[in-house]
């Protein structure tokens, strides 16, 4: 059963059919990370298995992964680690 969390995420995404090809659903986040209830409630939720332990870091897949996993790193007061394509950082990692 969905709860009213799903909800509204499932509603705030939006889906674009046959992209990049024939027979893909697309998930387009944009519109949750433009609407500010739905944002928070995915962050909310990503945080909340982990409230209260001891988080040192949190990883992101670009570039997506960057946007939410930095908001959830926030408020957990943990670090956050890009995880990006070979050769797409400057410093040797």
């Amino acid at each position: 059963m969905e709860t009213p969390v799903d909800i509204i995420l499932k509603s705030a995404i939006r889906t674009i059919p046959d992209y990049p090809k024939p027979g893909i659903m697309f998930r387009d986040i944009t519109t949750l990370l433009g609407d500010a209830r739905a944002f928070r409630r995915s962050v909310d939720a990503l945080v909340q298995p982990y409230a209260g332990g001891k988080v040192d870091k949190i990883a992101g897949i670009e570039a997506r992964g960057f946007i939410l996993g930095g908001a959830v790193a926030h408020q957990l007061s943990a670090g956050f680690v890009p995880i990006r394509k070979k050769g797409k950082l400057p410093h040797e990692t």
